[in-house]
């Protein structure tokens, strides 16, 4: 007997994903910018024309390229010992985007389980893990950051952990509420009455429900950590000299504004360009995720 197979006409889920990612055009735009920097990022070898710590001591704080006197030995300029600047801003993407990659899977491993722990059970326990959340966002997140850093120590490891503590009460909060208007559903009812055990109505009926909020959150979290990580880094308290990290280079350059703005000027574009890439798929996320949102 031949089988026949009947197509339903439905699409895929990475193309109605797509389908609504696509609509947003300036998600698409920030996809493209932000697979351009990753591209940059992970060869930076390959881009980068110098080595970042490599100084050049005959041409310190040179002009980019395209003023009067400038070398396209080095296209945006030289800082004040000669480093190439460009050279700094690849290798710079590498740091930002690790900082990123890690304070999101500390924030969102921890913040996911213990607002897991406080929906489901509730009670107690919910009050006690939420007022303590409600404590850390009483600081100003960057402040209590600083002062983090400034009990664990300076470095880069010390800012990743620091931010990650202060991003985390985000995800705790957004996954209670979404675990609690999950679990009074009739299929969670019915797995309970079926015999699932509690880790399985945790993990696996009740959370998979929960992931899209959190996909979008946790994208806005790593643009706010490569922030956070450049104001500490800006401060003095993040990834430490001759570390080629955007906000210690903008601390390294901050005296030289006024006499050789190139040195401010494009790292301080890094951070920004990087940031509203990642806030646009941000957006285009929330778009393709949100139930409401397709629906209107």
């Amino acid at each position: 007997m031949s089988t026949v197979t009947i197509k339903t006409g439905q699409p895929s889920a990475v193309a109605e994903f797509w389908h609504y990612f696509s609509r947003n055009k300036g998600a698409v735009i920030g996809l493209v910018v932000f697979t351009i920097i990753l591209v940059v990022a992970v060869f930076a070898p390959l881009f980068a024309p110098h080595a970042p710590n490599e100084q050049n001591r005959q041409v310190l704080l040179a002009v980019p390229f395209w003023m009067e006197a400038g070398s396209a030995s080095f296209p945006l300029g030289t800082d004040a010992v000669g480093r190439d600047i460009l050279s700094r801003l690849i290798y710079g993407a590498r740091f930002s985007l690790f900082i990123g990659v890690v304070v999101v899977t500390l924030s969102v491993i921890s913040g996911v389980l213990i607002g897991l722990v406080a929906g489901f059970f509730r009670g107690k326990i919910d009050t006690a893990i939420m007022r303590l959340m409600d404590i850390i966002l009483a600081f100003p997140s960057l402040l209590l950051a600083l002062v983090l850093v400034a009990v664990l120590g300076p470095g880069l490891t010390n800012a990743m952990i620091a931010i990650s503590l202060v991003n985390q009460p985000h995800f705790v909060r957004l996954t209670r509420a979404s675990v609690i208007s999950e679990r009074e559903k009739e299929y969670v009812i019915a797995s309970r009455v079926a015999g699932a055990g509690t880790f399985r109505l945790m993990f696996k009926t009740i959370l998979p429900n929960c992931l899209g909020p959190l996909i979008v959150q946790a994208t806005l979290a790593f643009s706010a950590a490569i922030l956070d990580a450049a104001a500490l880094g800006f401060l003095g308290m993040g990834a430490q000299p001759p570390t080629p990290e955007w906000g210690t280079m903008l601390a390294e350059s901050r005296e030289f504004i006024s006499r050789a703005w190139w040195v401010v000027t494009f790292p301080g574009l890094a951070i920004l360009i990087t940031v509203l890439a990642i806030n646009l798929m941000g957006d285009g996320l929330r778009d393709a995720l949100d139930p409401k949102l397709k629906r209107s």
